[in-house]
This record gives C-alpha cells, structure tokens and sequence, in this order.
C-alpha cells in the first residue's frame, strides 16, 4: 500500500504532533481507502490566518513532521464532542499513534491526500527507525 501524505496548515499541523490535538476537521468526509491507515502529517507552506494559537513548533512550514493512524470520523454540527479542536459543522477525523519526526522533511504539499516522492519516504523510514 502507497503511503500518503496530508497538508494541514499551522498551527494546526504542529498542534497535532506536538500537543494533544487528536483530531483534524475538515469539509469532507473521510475516503474508506483512508480509514485506518497511516498518514504523514505535511505542514503546509501557509499560515491559518483564523488560528489563535501559537507556539514553538509552529515555525515549520512546507515539510513532513510527523505520522499519524487515522482510526475513525464522524460529522459533528456543534463542534462540542471532540473538546477543543473540533470545529463544528465539519467532518472530525480521529487521529491516534501520533509520532513528531525529530527533524523536518521539506516537501511539497498539495490538496487532499497526495503520494510523497521516493526520497521524502525514504527520509522518513530513516527518521522513524531511529525513534522506535
């Protein structure tokens, strides 16, 4: 199976492989081919203007940071079932076994979920073996 990758922008991006954020929302639902599988968490090369969140892990930007398994999803209207981090009228992807890579891969992001060339995975694996 392809491993793919998932722009998100800051601070949300680093939100989710820094702090506690265990859920991304979003306007669509969740594909079936992506339930339950791992993802590399991209954050995107722009700031969320809206966000008032701030912190040190939020300078990366344009670059793979971390992994996440995406174990489920569901529609919320009130935003209220997922703590903090749901917004409402969206789409909650649940996010669980969250790993921060210990170094940045630049990357170029796109929109939905894209394939990560060969050299990004490959940087990758050598990140992750190094932390298991």
């Amino acid at each position: 199976m392809t491993v793919r990758a998932l722009t998100i922008r800051q601070p949300w991006a680093g939100a989710i492989v820094h702090q506690t954020k265990r859920v991304e929302n979003r306007t669509w639902k969740l594909p079936t081919a992506h339930h339950g599988t791992r993802i590399l968490i991209h954050a995107a090369a722009q700031l969320d203007k809206n966000a008032k969140i701030y912190g040190p892990h939020f300078g990366v930007y344009g670059a793979i940071i971390g992994i996440a398994t995406i174990t489920s999803y569901h529609w919320s209207d009130d935003g209220t079932c997922c703590g903090p981090w749901g917004f409402e009228n969206a789409y909650h992807w649940t996010l669980t076994n969250v790993i921060a890579l210990p170094e940045p891969i630049p990357a170029k992001g796109r929109l939905g979920f894209w394939t990560p060339s060969d050299d990004v995975l490959t940087a990758v694996n050598t990140q992750t073996a190094v932390t298991r």
